[in-house]
């Protein structure tokens, strides 16, 4: 018996994406059913992550005229890692197997059949692996380099150039849903779930129309979360530090004395001052690191929402309905 699938797609701002992103769906979906590879009872379910524009009118109108789309409306905007995890939330219980992809078909669609026939196969995870990067700018494939190698030396279980482009087997689903942190990073979450995976290699397009939603100052905050989300190795590193700069303390007081005694102590100032200066960089370095830590301690304690439904519409159900995770 063919699986059904829920195909789980972030939504914000996308007003003037979502046409024709819903009508590649269409077809897409219509092949799949056609080659027996999913059921006719599958979905496309649209979160809207408090839109500005006509996004939600736009699902809305969607549902209405095709039984096929599905949409959540969060209550206010709580970005897209939030927004990703509220579409697999509400298909956890309602498929057998989900897809995640963002609205601005930068994504290869018919990348869908290989990763359907990899869930045969065996898998529950199934990765979407670009091939290369050429629709990024030289400054994104190098920071983007440099933040995978960087995850990867502290220690994180992270598929190179993989996105949020990704199968995910019922199992696997509600496994995600064990995790409980607020501080968000899915791409590091998922190889946490185990159980067996696969990648799947496709050519990644250029936007269809309408803005990034991850300016640098985004992909920054984001590299950030991931990093401190899954390694305490920046801690270790100011603990190493700091026992490099006591013994070399120790060198320079064994030093002070020698001069002193020998009556060839000179006053230094730049070097004085270049000390100084080193160390205060270093602690005041030391401390944002630990303090990004604490804020990450706080938000988890605190274990507010990480998102709340206000509307789920389905073809079961129009009436609104409020839902905390």
């Amino acid at each position: 018996m063919a699986s059904k699938l829920i195909v789980v797609i972030p939504c914000y701002n996308e007003q003037e994406v979502l046409p024709e992103t819903s009508k590649r769906l269409v077809v897409k979906m219509a092949s799949l059913v056609q080659k027996g590879l999913i059921s006719d009872d599958s979905r496309v379910l649209l979160v809207n992550d408090g839109s500005k524009d006509r996004t939600w009118e736009m699902i809305t109108e969607l549902h209405e005229q095709n039984p096929l789309f599905d949409g959540v409306k969060l209550s206010r905007n709580r970005g897209h890692q939030n927004a990703l995890l509220a579409g697999l939330m509400t298909a956890k219980d309602r498929c057998d197997i989900s897809i995640s992809m963002d609205a601005d078909l930068q994504d290869d669609m018919d990348a869908m059949d290989r990763f359907i026939e990899e869930y045969n196969k065996g898998c529950d995870i199934v990765y979407g692996v670009r091939n290369k990067r050429d629709t990024d700018t030289v400054f994104k494939r190098q920071t983007a380099l440099m933040f995978y190698r960087l995850m990867k030396g502290l220690g994180v279980d992270i598929t190179y150039n993989h996105a949020d482009y990704r199968l995910m087997s019922n199992r696997a689903l509600r496994a995600l849903s064990e995790f409980k942190e607020v501080n968000l990073f899915l791409r590091g979450m998922a190889p946490l779930v185990g159980f067996q995976s696969g990648t799947v290699t496709y050519d990644r397009s250029e936007r269809f129309a309408g803005e990034s939603k991850y300016p640098f100052k985004k992909m920054l905050a984001f590299a950030i979360d991931g990093i401190t989300s899954f390694s305490v190795k920046p801690l270790r590193l100011i603990t190493t530090v700091g026992v490099v700069i006591f013994i070399i303390s120790l060198f320079m007081l064994l030093y002070a004395l020698i001069s002193w005694i020998s009556g060839k102590t000179v006053i230094g100032w730049t070097s004085t001052l270049a000390s100084i200066w080193m160390i205060g960089g270093i602690q005041l370095l030391s401390l944002g690191i630990i303090g990004e830590y604490i804020g990450k301690i706080y938000h988890e304690t605190k274990q507010r929402p990480r998102f709340i439904i206000e509307r789920y519409l389905n073809e079961k159900n129009d009436d609104p309905v409020v839902d905390h995770h």
